[in-house]
């Protein structure tokens, strides 16, 4: 079985915990059902009755293994944690699937991570070094091993001593013998946010987890925060110097599902606003605006809506086709996007359209994307990008391809724009995106966001491997390496 290639960033994984609650491993599976989007390639569930933590993993997806009352009843308990898993670390394998659990000297500890470590291969190396043994390929990993060496009482002093070894964007969702725990990083890079379902809290990476389970949306935790809930009850710790959150650009633009809630507007009306910003930048003569579905849906309807050009779904989505593929012959290979989108010949033909899209990255399936609707009867096919050009890699849980692969990072706009053979390209400028944002200008010094696609200004640089564009080879390489 092969990978079908997105042309996309890919997203990194999804967590979600709660405490509390009689039907605890029920909720978190289907907290991960909703958080889906967020990581396929495996999911995973560890739940703790007060005595005991058990743990079922599996490959794929929530639906096809965590709807089985049968797995279910083999996570009792009142407390639970789960995973998404996307890897961006570690090769596919059940080993690598989260949430991890360690039975260390003072408590039992389990952990799920969404995020990079920008610092991994040097801590790992330095671990193992130590005598510490690695079961995985994850970074995960190297989290529970500092844990397990903190040399400091209570758990949550175990905790802030690694937080303060370990770089990069990450948030947690923990569970030990007594406590649920959440964090994010200091500059608040990977999306965490606290609900509450009557007297139960719980922790997830978007807001649309909490409102399939009846939860009320409290807050975001904040960069650089610790909550934790003990004994019923909510309590906070910033042991980080304060410092401005950067969240991440990209859960504006692509990751967060559409009815999650980023600050107290949802991700859909951001991006409709950028469609909108998008259309005041560009003056264009067209019949249709198409949007790539399903991710550049919003952003064609702003620029629709503000342009008052008619939208059409040029293309539609065939929504059974999962994130692999059986690909047994070369014939079959070549249908390439096909097996994912088809045009609406009878609309585009003879047309002249604006295709939009939420993002470029290679520009392999968009050159295909232009062809199809070309090889539909389109007369012109001009292509409007909702955000800036992306000229950098990602070292936060984002897998990005290296800086040679991206299309801006080597091509300038004819060059692309030939590329995929559109009769024009334009892209949202970075001051329409934090406009579209509600953050006016982007100011140098103090940016608002995990910008650094756009800008190659890192929050955090990378210390195992900044040359190479791409930490998540290196680290298991080098884990390798060590075993």
């Amino acid at each position: 079985m092969k990978k079908f290639k997105l042309d996309k960033p890919r997203e990194e994984c999804g967590v979600f915990g709660i405490s509390d609650h009689e039907d605890a491993s029920a909720l978190v599976a289907l907290g991960l059902h909703a958080l889906q989007h967020r990581g396929q390639e495996g999911c995973g569930i560890v739940s703790f009755d007060g005595k005991t933590f058990h743990s079922e993993k599996r490959q794929g997806l929530v639906g096809d293994h965590f709807t089985d009352p049968g797995v279910i009843k083999k996570l009792p308990g009142q407390s639970a944690i789960g995973h998404n898993r996307y890897s961006t670390t570690g090769e596919v394998s059940l080993r690598n699937i989260q949430p991890f659990f360690a039975d260390l000297y003072s408590s039992g500890v389990s952990l799920a991570h969404n995020g990079n470590l920008t610092n991994a291969i040097e801590l790992r190396n330095n671990l193992v070094r130590d005598g510490a043994i690695f079961r995985t390929t994850s970074d995960t990993e190297t989290i529970v091993q500092l844990i397990a060496k903190s040399k400091r009482g209570k758990m949550i002093d175990k905790i802030i001593d690694t937080l303060f070894q370990i770089q990069g964007g990450y948030a947690l969702v923990m569970m030990t013998n007594k406590k649920l725990i959440g964090l994010r990083d200091p500059f608040g890079i990977r999306p965490l946010v606290i609900g509450k379902l009557k007297n139960s809290f719980v922790f997830a990476s978007e807001t649309c987890a909490l409102d399939i389970i009846g939860a009320k949306f409290i807050r975001e935790v904040e960069n650089g925060e610790i909550v934790f809930i003990e004994n019923g009850k909510l309590n906070s710790l910033k042991p980080f110097p304060s410092i401005k959150p950067r969240p991440c650009a990209f859960e504006y633009i692509y990751f967060a599902r559409p009815d999650s809630l980023l600050g107290d507007r949802c991700a859909y009306e951001f991006r409709k606003k950028m469609g909108e910003e998008l259309a005041k930048e560009t003056d264009l003569n067209a019949d249709l605006v198409v949007p790539v579905p399903d991710s550049g849906v919003p952003a064609a309807l702003g620029y629709s809506q503000y342009t008052k050009k008619s939208f059409e779904l040029g293309l539609i989505r065939n929504h059974y086709v999962g994130r692999t593929f059986i690909e047994p012959t070369q014939s079959i290979r070549s249908f390439g996007v096909k097996l994912k989108l088809n045009a609406t010949q009878t609309l585009v033909k003879n047309k002249s359209i604006i295709l939009v899209d939420d993002s470029l990255v290679r520009g392999t399936t968009c050159h295909k994307i232009v062809k199809m609707l070309y090889d539909a009867g389109a007369k012109e096919v001009h292509v409007r990008i909702a955000c800036p050009e992306i000229l950098f890699p990602d070292f936060y849980g984002v897998d990005m391809p290296t800086k040679k692969e991206l299309l801006a990072s080597g091509k300038n706009n004819q060059e692309m724009c030939d590329y995929i053979n559109a009769k024009s390209l334009k892209f949202l400028s970075l001051a329409g995106l934090y406009k579209a944002l509600g953050f006016g200008e982007r100011n140098k010094l103090y940016p608002q966001l995990s910008d650094h696609y756009f800008t190659g200004e890192y929050p955090v640089k990378p210390t195992d491997s900044l040359d190479k564009g791409k930490i998540t080879q290196l680290s298991l390489l080098s884990s390798k390496s060590n075993n």
